[in-house]
């Protein structure tokens, strides 16, 4: 991968879905087959727009699209590792807080080099490892 590829890559537009659950679709219009269903705040990166439309990639690499208007632009990260601590401060030697389960979707807060903080749904914040998580 170039260089430029990869700022590009690095570069791409991410969003976050605004309502309760949303059909990420086969093409872009309400008679496409629903591929999956994602819930509020899961980060999708944007691969291209037509229309109102989305083509969206999430955390494996999977392709679909999505409505625009039921997204965000309210940073979200998905936890990829089999669980990641919350801790209280950014750094490994950090009081853990909680325990964040794969797939759990928090919320940025702010981001600190190699640590972002983050809100659960359930309001608890903290500091994640960002290598343990995908989204913006």
């Amino acid at each position: 991968m170039s260089l430029l590829t990869a700022t590009v890559a690095e570069a791409r537009e991410f969003v976050s879905i605004k309502g309760k659950t949303v059909n990420v679709r086969e093409q872009p219009n309400t008679r496409s087959a629903t591929l999956w269903e994602l819930g509020s705040g899961y980060p999708l990166q944007v691969q291209q727009r037509k229309g109102q439309w989305l083509k969206v990639r999430d955390y494996e690499a999977t392709l679909g699209w999505v409505h625009a208007p039921l997204t965000n632009k309210t940073p979200h990260r998905i936890v990829t590792a089999r669980s990641a601590n919350l801790r209280a401060t950014p750094s490994g030697n950090g009081k853990i807080v909680s325990k964040l389960p794969r797939h759990e979707v928090v919320q940025t807060v702010k981001n600190s080099g190699t640590w972002v903080q983050v809100r659960t749904e359930s309001g608890k914040q903290g500091w994640v490892a960002k290598n343990l998580t995908w989204g913006w």
